[in-house]
């Protein structure tokens, strides 16, 4: 998520059940129909911040912006907690780029990665508590010709797509992808996700297995399994090796 700061505060880690499946309970497919669904309310946000990483697979982002919408079922999400995080942005401690973090949970924190890519991260656990989820992977649902249409255009460190080559559950594989697809830029960091822009809705659609595992894509914190993932889904953009016996309580304190 970022790069090693200084070692602070850690924001409160929540119980989240058994590391693997964590349980049954339907199958993750294509939503659509934005609006009938429920809006996540900020008491949604305002938890551990693991319980949200948790409780986000299954739901539906969805991003309205120049007449288009665009949504898809969230099927990969990462954790990153607390000023002791070095992988999460607050380690430095308080910065202007970084203020989100210590805002009050419920809001968007989207930020430049390299240069290129757009990211898109919640905000979650009480105010002054850094943390958040970054949105990995959708399985994505409303606007899928727009979403082809954006991922086929050139864009700066990205080689240009044939429309043809992009199948459906690649629109929205990755973290940077997710956001060219959905239309996501550095204009929509700090929105409220209460709002009519950038939402969540839960469609009572919840993941059949939801697995745990290291975070990918940072140099440092990768020992802390705080990536959740459904389980053999296309879209998922990672490794798909799980940590299969560590209990919540280890989850939630696996700091060095």
């Amino acid at each position: 998520m970022g790069l090693v700061g200084q070692v602070g505060r850690v924001g409160r880690v929540g119980q989240i059940g058994q590391v693997g499946q964590v349980g049954r309970v339907g199958q993750v497919g294509r939503v659509g129909h934005v609006g009938i669904g429920t809006k996540l309310p900020r008491a949604f946000y305002d938890r551990p911040t693991l319980d949200v990483a948790r409780d986000l697979i299954g739901k539906l982002l969805i991003h309205r912006t120049r007449g288009a919408l665009t949504s898809g079922v969230i099927v990969e999400v990462e954790a990153y907690i607390g000023e002791s995080d070095p992988a999460c942005h607050a380690a430095p401690g308080p910065t202007r780029r970084n203020a989100p973090l210590y805002g009050p949970p419920g809001f968007s924190y989207v930020y430049l990665n390299y240069g290129i890519h757009s990211l898109v991260n919640v905000i979650t656990e009480a105010e002054g508590c850094p943390a958040a989820v970054l949105i990995r992977a959708l399985d994505p649902a409303d606007g899928i010709a727009t979403m082809r249409r954006r991922r086929a255009r050139s864009m700066k460190g990205r080689r240009t797509l044939r429309v043809p080559e992009l199948v459906t559950h690649d629109l929205c594989r990755g973290p940077g992808n997710l956001t060219m697809a959905m239309g996501i830029t550095l204009a929509e960091n700090g929105i409220d996700l209460l709002g009519d822009r950038l939402f969540i809705e839960d469609h009572g659609r919840a993941a059949s297995a939801v697995l745990w595992g290291s975070r990918i894509g940072i140099r440092v914190g990768t020992e802390r399994p705080w990536r959740a993932w459904v389980e053999g889904h296309p879209a998922v953009s990672g490794p798909r090796r799980a940590i299969g016996s560590a209990t919540a309580r280890e989850l939630g304190t696996a700091s060095p």
